[in-house]
């Protein structure tokens, strides 16, 4: 049975955006698995060390994804006959104090819960079939966890137009491994203060610049693993310079084919090279005629440069 931590009721945004940091929400067990498209795990632990500014305002999205929960929560009444409740609380399980729920509404007379979601129409094949996406099917599997309940629906309108639900039957399995993930998450690296392994994210990177803004000139020898690492980043450059080729190769046909032409309808697709007009300051033309002015505007700043030259 899942603790009861601070209730949700007329809860200011920001003090529910810090109790949010006091543990792992269902929104983050994606993310820390390394299977979210949109969050990574240093960005996580960023957030539950405190070390990331709290979101000041919700995306375009998020915000009419909030606005829309008790729609798509209505609609889901009307088409399963199960009544739902809203849970105006923040969970805690019992016995992994870190791992915290709050969910969307709660299926009444049933040990069962229900997750909101809007999608693009872009998104509309995740949804297809019998499959749930990973992000929530882990998400929803977090909340089993924290709760203790046997099911948890799912319902997304996609579109604005096209309303899909589906049931996500409790798996013991999964959930032990959720736990598993988390424990180590929370216990290794957020308790601690030790930032997960670094991965290709801006987070990464930004944390990075933060830990080391200036270099001190010294020389240190580095593991054998870095060579490997050397050797991947070449192979990986090679074919990111492959791959930069042939869109600048298929957009120049494009570019050829429309002409002086801005517009171009094919049959699935409508192709744009429109003339655009900007205005940019001449800094080296401002230098030269007006140094005075230039060296009033000008700012200083210290970064690191990243490079890599073979041994002699």
């Amino acid at each position: 049975m899942a603790v009861a931590i601070a209730s949700t009721k007329d809860m200011d945004r920001e003090i529910w955006l810090k109790l949010r940091t006091k543990g792992i929400g269902g929104s983050d067990a994606a993310a820390i698995a390394g299977l979210s498209k949109w969050k990574s795990p240093v960005q996580v632990w960023l957030e539950k060390t405190g070390q990331a500014p709290l979101e000041e305002a919700q995306s375009e999205a998020a915000y009419w994804g909030t606005k829309q929960e008790a729609l798509v929560a209505e609609e889901f009444s009307l088409r399963t006959g199960l009544k739902v409740r809203r849970c105006n609380q923040i969970l805690q399980h019992p016995d992994y104090p870190f791992m915290i729920a709050n969910v969307d509404r709660l299926i009444v007379g049933q040990k069962a819960g229900l997750e909101c979601k809007t999608a693009s129409e872009y998104l509309k094949a995740e949804w297809e079939g019998e499959e749930v996406p990973a992000p929530y099917l882990l998400q929803c599997q977090h909340y089993m966890a924290v709760t203790g309940y046997d099911a948890w629906w799912i319902a997304v309108l996609i579109g604005g137009n096209k309303f899909v639900y589906k049931k996500i039957e409790r798996d013991d399995e999964l959930i032990q491994q959720i736990i598993q993930i988390e424990s180590d998450f929370w216990n290794n690296h957020v308790v601690p203060q030790v930032p997960p392994e670094m991965d290709g994210s801006a987070a990464s990177t930004e944390l990075l610049n933060k830990m080391y803004p200036v270099g001190n000139n010294n020389e240190v020898h580095l593991p054998s693993e870095a060579d490997q690492l050397i050797a991947e980043l070449e192979e990986a450059k090679a074919h990111q310079k492959a791959a930069d080729e042939r869109v600048s190769e298929l957009e120049n046909k494009l570019k050829a084919l429309l002409g002086e032409n801005e517009i171009g309808v094919a049959k699935n697709h409508i192709v744009t090279w429109k003339t655009v007009t900007s205005e940019r300051v001449d800094s080296k033309r401002l230098a030269k005629e007006r140094p005075d002015i230039y060296k009033q505007y000008l700012k200083s700043s210290v970064s690191r440069r990243f490079g890599i030259k073979p041994t002699a």
